[in-house]
């Protein structure tokens, strides 16, 4: 296996490859891309974090483009492909498994096309999950729904299992849809190959509703989920302001990173409030959310709050437990934003009708919309592409518009989080009116805490 050497130590950047492509590409209606063609990227604060101090915002960097290659690794008329979805649901992943299925068969003619039933747990004979061939008639109408029609599951599965059937069924390409956590299942499974010197290419499609993946500018369906979102939004803020000192709270998805909160509150412009996981906010005192919001109250007899499923979690007794993909269970910290602010109003005097919304599973659960089916499309051909051209152990990916091939390291080093020194955050905030510059406290970079929101409405 080889891989093209990276202008920057510090950020590798280099793809490997199965070996020399010599077969010739006969898909038509395309300009083919360079061997070494690639793309000069300057990285952005939001692009880097602190565990790559030595990269300098701005300081660019190559990145080899996505799309087809006049050589292929690959003879499309032996070559067997297999896609597998794993972890939660998302918009879009239909239509990603549908832009595989179509590439694949339409333009490179493959022998076969293969879905894994149920995540990483169809590739283990134990769960007696039966394969299923995929071809273009199999999928033609399943972007109309939501999840993926070839199920999902959570948790590792042994990578020495799965190559056997990869082995066994005499499979060539296999395309993984999932998160951080699927990534590095793929990584597993790249050594596994690597060990007993296999000749099977692993494409990852990134997947995750919280866009928390890194190096990936937008991931597929978190269009969709802010769509979604500020849906949910706008009721609550229809039935805040239809009573007096009427409160909405809404919940969103984000387990470490507060990007659809604040997406979806730029959106609409009515929320006043949003509270994400990257800044802890004070609760009680002057400048606390209580305090903030009885002053908002007092003025303009509305809010809305927003809230992501991570915030506030130091407020909430922890079960140390972990789902089967090894995230933290999370306490419910709606749940409890309801009860103090039912209590500090009521030790006032004061009635608050207050009105919960979690749209977090019809977010999950529904169909892609435009914007992200043409994303999905573009993620799904590029990957066959990869794939023939011998490419391995990587990721499709849009990286500030530019669609990219990322190594499977760079992804899984962390999850994605909402820069609080950025411009989005700071839009974010001139949109509430929050001034939540941070966290609470002071106890970041001294940035203050918590004070009076006044908001847009």
């Amino acid at each position: 296996m080889s891989a093209t050497p990276s202008n920057n130590p510090q950020l590798d950047t280099a793809i490997p490859t199965l070996g020399t492509a010599k077969v010739t590409n006969r898909v038509g209606y395309c300009r083919f891309v360079g061997a070494c063609e690639e793309y000069w990227i300057n990285l952005t604060d939001e692009d880097l974090d602190d565990e790559l101090p030595e990269q300098e915002p701005g300081r660019p960097i190559t990145m080899e483009k996505a799309g087809p290659r006049e050589k292929l690794y690959f003879d499309p008329s032996k070559t067997r492909c297999a896609i597998v979805t794993c972890g939660g649901l998302c918009p879009g992943i239909n239509d990603v498994i549908r832009a595989i299925v179509l590439e694949a068969h339409h333009n490179y003619t493959v022998q076969s096309v293969v879905g894994i039933p149920f995540g990483l747990q169809g590739f283990i004979p134990e769960y007696g999950h039966e394969v299923r061939e995929l071809t273009p008639e199999s999928v033609a109408n399943i972007h109309q729904f939501g999840g993926t029609v070839l199920g999902s599951s959570r948790g590792p599965q042994d990578p020495s299992k799965i190559v056997d059937t990869l082995e066994r069924r005499n499979i060539n390409c296999l395309f993984i849809i999932g998160g951080d956590g699927t990534m590095r299942a793929a990584q597993s499974i790249v050594s596994e190959i690597n060990d007993r010197r296999l000749k099977i290419a692993v494409i990852g499609v990134p997947k995750t509703i919280d866009n928390d993946i890194s190096f990936v500018t937008r991931s597929f369906g978190f269009d969709t989920a802010v769509e979604k979102a500020t849906e949910a939004i706008q009721c609550a803020h229809v039935e805040a302001t239809g009573v007096d000192l009427g409160v909405g709270l809404v919940k969103v998805m984000g387990r470490e990173s507060g990007f659809i909160a604040g997406q979806a509150a730029l959106a609409l412009k009515e929320v006043n409030y949003v509270l994400i996981p990257e800044c802890p906010f004070d609760l009680d005192g002057p400048d606390g959310l209580l305090a903030n919001l009885e002053r908002r109250l007092e003025s303009r007899r509305h809010a809305v709050i927003v809230c992501a499923e991570g915030a506030g979690q130091e407020y909430c007794r922890s079960s140390n437990q972990t789902d089967a993909s090894g995230n933290p269970v999370l306490c419910d910290i709606c749940a409890l934003l309801k009860q103090r602010i039912k209590d500090y109003f009521g030790e006032r005097g004061k009635k608050v009708p207050l009105k919960f919304i979690d749209p977090s599973y019809i977010i999950r659960s529904v169909p892609a919309n435009a914007n992200d089916r043409v994303y999905c499309g573009f993620l799904g051909q590029h990957a066959v592409h990869a794939a023939m051209a011998g490419k391995t152990a990587m990721v499709v990916s849009q990286l500030q518009s530019r669609y990219v091939h990322l190594p499977l390291h760079l992804v899984t080093r962390k999850r994605k989080t909402v820069n609080v020194r950025s411009d989005f955050w700071h839009a974010v905030l001139e949109s509430t009116g929050q001034e939540l510059y941070a966290c609470a406290s002071g106890t970041v970079n001294g940035i203050p805490h918590f004070s009076a929101g006044e908001g847009e409405s």
